[in-house]
């Protein structure tokens, strides 16, 4: 547990400036075999301090690696003239800082420590299954591990918190040949909010994920190409929590959209079918914890859900207290920063599209001629909206019913345009919450969705 050995140092905030003193902890614990071989094994921790000290929208930030009373007042001191020397000698409007609620924040879930022969001995369990039962693979890997941020945050004019957000992990690659010798592989991916110890009892508990994972890349082996061209597809949650992320998400994070992206002009107008609503939640979804829960930012503003896109129109962005002024809106606890050496930037954390109303099952059968695409296993999107993902896990649909499975292929477009032709919402949303956002920092971030039908193009051979 990170020791709060800042508290006191509140009181020595210099009277005017806004002041966040941050103890910042981040831990990274992981084990991967390969073809039952140790290739990974891996224990690391970095700890430190920074404060941030603004005035008229100019900050200085300092920061040290070392959680102590003398470090917390080192880099306070340091901030503080940064910041005094920046406002005396930067001439010129300032930038305005949104108003917030002050308050305190208590510790919602406690750091357990899970030992590395425990995760060696659970992922040994699985590759022994792994290899006793799927024969007809040439190659596996497993990886279990954990990663946490806990940090203690002090502010002038805001939220003092003191909070954690661990995060547990497996990952099971399975690789395989088609009948041409070309290799083919799947992921199974099981990830949650909490220790590693905690959540991950039994690895036998995993061995049905393994089974419909290691079944779906037998037929996968004997897949197809996708034909190339615009297509009628049904999007698995996972497809269309990337396309919440990263063709969406990113274009709708106020600093960047303050740098250009195309989300800025389209502010009140209709960039989705109105059967789509987007949000990026706090901590909570639909009455449930949600994956990744975040309830204080790095600014000291307590966590709210950001509504982006509601009934089809793009109603906010999400913001840090400068864009929220500057485009008068409310912030909602979306300045983040990774490690206690990195300022705050607006980033996201449980973004995802609403559920409908639609089954899955319905939408298969209302597609005449498409694809069902559940996996991605890599992409890209910029600040345009344009997005290109691989898609590693497929099938075709023909008169309303799954057929061959897919060999690996791509979808494209440009997100506010696909966005426009989703006809059909499912009724469940699937969570991603085992990746991490590389915008300047990595950062932790969960995205979801529900099943879409809509229409977009695929590659084919």
């Amino acid at each position: 547990m990170l020791a709060d050995n800042i508290k006191e140092l509140k009181k020595e905030f210099a009277a005017g400036m806004t002041t966040e003193l941050r103890a910042h902890m981040n831990r990274t614990r992981s084990v991967s075999l390969s073809d039952g071989d140790i290739a990974g094994n891996v224990r690391s921790s970095s700890t430190g301090v920074s404060a941030r000290v603004g005035k008229n929208g100019l900050f200085g930030f300092s920061s040290m690696g070392e959680n102590s009373l003398e470090a917390g007042r080192a880099v306070l001191k340091a901030a503080t003239s940064n910041a005094a020397f920046m406002n005396k000698n930067i001439v010129g409007k300032k930038a305005e800082m949104a108003d917030i609620p002050k308050g305190t924040e208590e510790l919602h879930h406690e750091i357990v420590e899970t030992e590395q022969k425990y995760l060696i001995d659970y992922a040994k369990d699985l590759d022994s299954y792994i290899a006793k039962t799927c024969k007809n693979i040439k190659s596996r890997t497993v990886m279990c591990g954990e990663d946490s941020r806990e940090k203690v945050l002090y502010t002038s004019d805001g939220y003092d918190a003191h909070t954690a957000i661990p995060r547990s992990k497996v990952y099971v690659t399975l690789v395989a040949e088609t009948s041409e010798g070309k290799p083919v592989s799947l992921m199974a991916l099981e990830s949650d909010f909490g220790n590693f110890i905690e959540l991950y009892k039994d690895p036998k508990d995993l061995y049905a994920l393994i089974d419909k994972k290691y079944e779906a890349l037998m037929k996968k082996r004997e897949g197809i190409y996708a034909e190339a061209g615009v297509k009628q597809v049904v999007l698995g949650g996972c497809m269309a929590g990337m396309i919440s992320h990263e063709a969406v998400g990113h274009t709708v994070e106020a600093d960047l959209v303050r740098g250009g992206s195309v989300a800025g002009p389209y502010l009140n107008k209709m960039v989705a079918s109105p059967l789509v609503s987007l949000t990026d939640f706090a901590h909570t979804f639909l009455g449930k914890r949600a994956p990744l829960p975040v309830y204080v930012d790095e600014e000291g503003t307590k966590c709210e859900d950001c509504e982006i896109i509601k009934d089809g129109k793009l109603i906010s962005f999400m913001n840090n207290r400068e864009t929220a002024a500057l485009y008068g809106q409310k912030p909602c606890g979306n300045a983040r920063g990774y490690a206690f050496t990195d300022e705050p930037l607006v980033r996201m954390r449980n973004t995802t599209i609403l559920p409908g109303k639609s089954k899955l099952e319905e939408m298969i059968a209302s597609v005449e001629d498409g694809y069902y695409l559940i996996e991605s296993g890599n992409g890209q999107a910029d600040y345009t909206g344009e997005f290109i993902f691989g898609v590693s896990e497929g099938y075709e649909i023909k008169n309303g019913k799954l057929g061959r499975a897919l060999l690996d292929t791509t979808v494209s477009g440009v997100a506010f345009d696909m966005l426009k032709t989703v006809d059909m919402v499912g009724d469940e949303v699937v969570w991603a919450n085992w990746g991490t956002c590389g915008k300047k920092q990595p950062m932790p971030v969960s995205m979801g969705g529900p099943a879409l039908r809509c229409k977009i193009t695929i590659g084919g051979r």
